[in-house]
């Protein structure tokens, strides 16, 4: 069986080579996908920066423990706690640090003189800070007097000494005046032994050795950040991958087997059960899927190397050189051909003897009922979905990873369905041929409608295409509109101001707008089902009394109840629930503005514009536009797998199906048309199936696209829908340019053939 197999895919490569290019660019993509994963998910984290030089640090808790019903459960503060002063006070040979925020031009830092050199930075230029109004940085000329934002407010420095670039930027003050700025003292420096720290410090504190000193660093949660983002990112992607694999190589091999339907018949009239004719449509599949998986798999390091800067964190330089990524694409692009060849064998062995004799241009049944069973399954699944996404949880929607599988399952079951659709679409889009075009159009929609599966074959790849990228661009601009939109003011003010970059407004600002009402970013712990702490966004507003808090819906906590929970510093706290917050809400809290500690306001709400003091870091805020995302820019590489995989799918499938046309060509011939209208009958049934597979993907994208806005109306009200027409157009007008280009150059061939063994005219 084996042997003839091989025989056979000699004999057809053509038939054959549109399965093996997907499932090698799959197999490819999925280990070089698997690779990039890995290398997010086990690259260790940055060695420590901040206290780089030093063996041992002290620091306060950093850690939020509460007893639950298994023992208890933890979470790092959003508040970290000082070194207490009896700690601080035994050890006078450390060097006390303080890290509190400073505006330079620039977010960033401010740390005493006697810190300089934790983390590897050092003297330059000039002399350390004398005097409480002098300051050194790495940035600036010796002398120059530049304003600093701290908590405090503005106060002019003079430069007295430059260093060398750290890990973040900062501005070293004497150790005076880095005390009264932040009184509270961060860390302690010691080159002690680690044991004989903790020996003399008990619990009061905590003591950091080796990699854990990196817990002080500032980057330490924006990696994190950085690498889960990468992580969903990167799934996303291996999803699509995954999907686009099985969806186009089963189009692909289905339409390949249905080629040879008579090629099945002679062979069962010489005698051939249906059970041989399976397993040799297994065999055959077998053989491609290995050769093919193999060749990807060995492909996909080096595409791993290619394509990780767009997905992993900058700060991770090597590539992972695991193994099971390579693995687990050979064997899943083994188990998608034979998956795809399944329901292909299935159909091969009910071929009867013959069928070879009676074979017409009217294909038999297209649609078996296990294929009618499984699309309407898929496609009911999305609709389930989408409805409970709607009814249940409506503020998922504007996360892109709660519509993307939504989206693959339309597409899904538009491709399952595609063989009984295509001939009333093709009806419909034929319609507007029929009368410009005359024996053409009408030849070309015929054959359009009479070769349901070899339509539906050529439609597939566009489905793909143009589905994929109009639903999730379009669905990706409206949730950018519903996240816009419910960042609208909480409260009633005529004007806004914002703080430019992360340190917030300052105390002398503060004061300087009158009658303001300053929201805080903060955050507040609960304990969830008696087993989890869940560290929640929230605001702290000055709006809300300190002793109560509002909620969003999915808390579960009723107006008059009490909600026992534990904010930024870890202090419990039981507050009175006054309010619901709407489904939507940037925040699943609002405290009161005394419970933001050291955090600083970042918006201030006001009933009139008022001057901003010049050299604040502090602006009137605009309508918001939304802007880029890492999110958005993976969904773009995303899409573009998507696109380069389809492509190549797309011309695959025109190049085999061009065989079959060309005993139509000689019929055509021996009628009398000429080669010129040969070839506009095959370019007009190319474009039909190009454009029923457009039609396809429009009702895949307004269901998808629809569903969404529905769910968003309970969120946000009614939303602005915005199609990114240019992007589509260039998709769509590609894919069209891209099969007309193939079948032009794959029906010159048979066209000259066909009118070599015809009449002459």
């Amino acid at each position: 069986m084996i042997r003839i197999a091989a025989a056979t895919i000699r004999l057809r490569r053509l038939s054959f080579v549109g399965t093996f290019i997907a499932l090698a660019l799959g197999s490819a993509l999925m280990a070089a996908l698997g690779l990039v994963l890995d290398t997010t998910v086990t690259a260790p984290p940055r060695p420590p920066q901040r206290y780089s030089t030093v063996p041992v640090v002290v620091a306060g808790s950093q850690t939020l423990t509460v007893p639950t019903g298994r023992g208890g459960a933890s979470a790092p503060l959003a508040e970290p706690r000082g070194v207490p002063a009896d700690v601080v006070a035994a050890f006078p040979d450390a060097v006390v640090d303080r890290v509190f925020r400073a505006y330079y031009g620039r977010d960033g830092v401010g740390r005493p003189w006697s810190a300089l050199g934790l983390d590897g930075q050092a003297l330059r230029q000039g002399r350390a800070p004398a005097a409480d109004d002098e300051i050194a940085v790495a940035d600036g000329r010796l002398g120059d007097r530049v304003p600093v934002v701290t908590d405090g407010g503005l106060v002019r420095y003079t430069i007295v000494g430059i260093v060398t670039d750290g890990p973040q930027p900062a501005v070293f003050f004497t150790d005076a005046r880095a005390a009264a700025l932040h009184p509270r003292v961060d860390a302690l420096a010691l080159t002690r032994s680690a044991d004989d720290v903790r020996s003399v410090i008990g619990d009061r504190a905590i003591v950091l050795t080796g990699q854990d000193r990196a817990r002080l660093d500032a980057n330490r949660e924006p990696d994190a950040r950085d690498r889960n983002n990468a992580a969903t990112i990167v799934g996303i992607a291996l999803g699509f991958a995954a999907f686009v694999a099985i969806f186009v190589v089963a189009s692909t091999f289905a339409f390949a087997v249905a080629q040879r339907r008579a090629e099945f018949a002679l062979l069962r009239a010489t005698g051939a059960t249906p059970g041989q004719i399976r397993r040799m449509v297994y065999a055959e599949a077998l053989l491609v899927a290995v050769t093919a998986a193999a060749a990807g798999t060995a492909a996909g390091p080096w595409l791993a190397a290619r394509i990780s800067s767009q997905f992993v964190p900058a700060w991770v330089s090597t590539l992972s050189n695991a193994h099971w990524p390579l693995w687990t694409s050979f064997g899943t692009g083994a188990a998608v051909a034979l998956l795809g060849a399944l329901a292909a064998a299935w159909r091969a062995g009910r071929v009867r003897p013959g069928e070879a004799l009676r074979e017409t241009a009217v294909e038999p049944r297209v649609m078996p009922l296990t294929r009618w069973v499984l699309g309407l399954g898929v496609l009911g699944t999305a609709l389930v979905t989408m409805a409970v996404t709607a009814i249940g949880d409506p503020g998922a929607a504007t996360n892109r990873k709660t519509y993307m599988p939504v989206v693959m399952l339309l597409v899904a079951a538009a491709g399952l369905l595609a063989p009984a659709l295509v001939r009333p679409v093709a009806r419909a889009v034929a319609a507007a041929l029929d009368r410009p075009r005359g024996a053409t159009g009408l030849v070309a929609s015929a054959s359009a409608r009479a070769s349901a599966r070899r339509t539906a074959a050529i439609a597939a790849p566009v489905l793909v295409t143009v589905g994929l990228a109009a639903a999730l661009l379009t669905a990706s601009a409206l949730t950018d509109t519903a996240k816009v939109a419910l960042d609208k003011p909480p409260i009633p003010a005529a004007a806004t101001v914002v703080a430019t970059g992360g340190a917030g407004l300052d105390q002398e600002l503060v004061r300087a707008l009158p009658d303001a009402q300053f929201s805080t970013p903060t955050s507040v712990y609960t304990l969830e089902g008696d087993t989890a702490l869940i560290r929640r966004e929230a605001l702290a507003v000055t709006w809300v009394p300190d002793d109560a808090v509002m909620v969003t819906p999915d808390l579960a906590l009723p107006v008059g109840s009490t909600a026992h929970v534990w904010l930024a510093d870890g202090s419990p706290a039981a507050l009175r629930v006054i309010g619901e917050l709407p489904l939507g809400s940037p925040a699943d809290l609002l405290v009161g503005a005394g419970n933001a500690y050291s955090a600083r306001p970042t918006v201030a709400y006001l009933s009139a514009r008022v001057p901003i003091p010049p050299g604040h870091n502090a602006t009137y805020s605009n309508a918001r536009t939304a802007g880029p995302s890492a999110s958005r820019t993976g969904l773009f590489v995303v899409l573009a797998i998507v696109l380069g995989y389809t492509a190549l799918s797309l011309v695959n499938t025109l190049l085999m199906a061009a065989p079959d046309r060309a005993g139509e060509h000689r019929t055509l011939r021996l009628l009398g048309a000429l080669r010129s209208q040969i070839l506009r009958v095959s370019l007009l049934e190319v474009l039909i199936s190009v454009a029923i597979g457009v039609v396809l993907a429009s009702a895949c994208a307004f269901i998808a696209v629809g569903s969404l806005w529905l769910t968003l109306l309970r969120v946000t009200g009614p939303l602005t829908i915005t199609v990114p027409w240019l992007p589509l157009g260039a998709i769509t007008a590609g894919t069209i340019a891209l099969a007309l280009l193939t079948a032009l150059v794959s029906g010159a061939r048979p066209v000259a053939r066909a009118s070599g063994g015809g009449a002459r005219g």
